[in-house]
């Protein structure tokens, strides 16, 4: 379907869970968030029905994101069933990476299509100061076993000046050799993000033509579900892409809505316009009412975000981990 500007509206970022096993600084603080109770949760079904309304309005990609959807308990048999439903061309994840060796069989037995690793250092001592978790082996572990089991991979980053500046480099090689694109994301002025210092995209890319040479444009299939933009290197297997949505705000070219754990569609990352859908799924309700409350909420969806504005009282105040990454 289209929103009330005209723009399409055909992929879901899913959240399965808030919870998470890593506190990373731009996402939660080390201690005192207080997990959702069960409950309120969406059980996997009630996400399966909410997906399957999404694709009877056009949605055919799904990403399952957190908190760290490993965590949930059920999330193959969950790729599974959103695999099953018509329209729904693709389902993909994005993760930390930790638990993904040991599902890996059962996820790609489901049908996941990709996984998305969050990765900002391969710096165990500052991999520790980011994510206020030892590092535990080689943090390429999770990379070299999704590539193995033939999954399309994705490293992410964020450039952040006081955690991971002298990182980027190191990271953006991971592309030299493999088969995977790595992603350089703006920090976004989101909950835990607005206390730290972002590295502008413009400034990454410079840095790596400085350390690789210089970047071309990569003019071919379409290589993910929203606005990256991707550079081949010389020499290079995979790509490097930029997703900078503060310095470039893409927000006319956005595809895409957001489903909280808690069953909350929400239009905008920015935003607590939305409307809530578990209680609906709970009395009952079916695809095709699920359907028409989503359009209806999806038609007044925000023309584009005010990142660098002056606050407002529209603006969301909850961490990702309760968003949904």
């Amino acid at each position: 379907m289209t929103d009330g500007t005209g723009r399409v509206i055909d992929y879901l970022r899913g959240s399965v869970t808030d919870r998470c096993n890593l506190r990373c600084v731009y996402c939660m603080p080390p201690r005192g968030v207080e997990p959702v109770p069960h409950r309120e949760m969406l059980t996997l079904e009630e996400i399966g029905t909410i997906c399957g309304a999404a694709a009877r309005l056009g949605v055919t990609r799904v990403k399952l994101t957190g908190g760290e959807p490993l965590v949930r308990k059920g999330c193959p048999r969950l790729v599974e069933m959103l695999k099953a439903i018509p329209g729904i061309r693709e389902v993909t994840m994005t993760t930390n990476g930790i638990l993904l060796p040991r599902m890996l069989g059962e996820l790609t037995a489901a049908g996941l299509d990709g996984v998305n690793i969050s990765l900002d250092t391969l710096d165990p001592v500052r991999y520790k100061a980011l994510t206020r978790y030892p590092l535990e082996g080689d943090a390429r572990e999770a990379i070299h076993a999704a590539l193995g089991a033939g999954l399309r991979v994705k490293v992410n980053c964020v450039p952040i000046r006081e955690h991971n500046d002298w990182d980027l480099e190191e990271l953006a090689a991971l592309a030299r050799d493999r088969q995977l694109d790595v992603r350089f994301i703006e920090l976004m002025p989101v909950g835990m993000g607005a206390a730290l210092t972002p590295i502008p995209g413009e400034e990454v890319r410079q840095r790596l033509e400085a350390a690789f040479g210089p970047m071309e444009p990569y003019q071919g299939a379409p290589r993910g579900n929203g606005p990256a933009v991707y550079y081949s290197l010389p020499g290079f297997t995979g790509k490097i892409g930029f997703i900078s949505a503060v310095s470039h705000r893409f927000c006319g070219d956005c595809n895409r809505v957001r489903l909280t754990s808690t069953g909350f569609l929400k239009l905008c990352l920015h935003y607590s316009d939305g409307v809530p859908l578990r209680e609906l799924a709970r009395s009952g309700a079916g695809e095709e009412e699920l359907a028409r409350v989503m359009a209806k909420a999806i038609r007044d969806k925000p023309l584009h975000h005010d990142f660098g504005g002056k606050e407002s009282a529209g603006w969301d105040r909850h961490i990702m981990s309760q968003i949904g990454g």
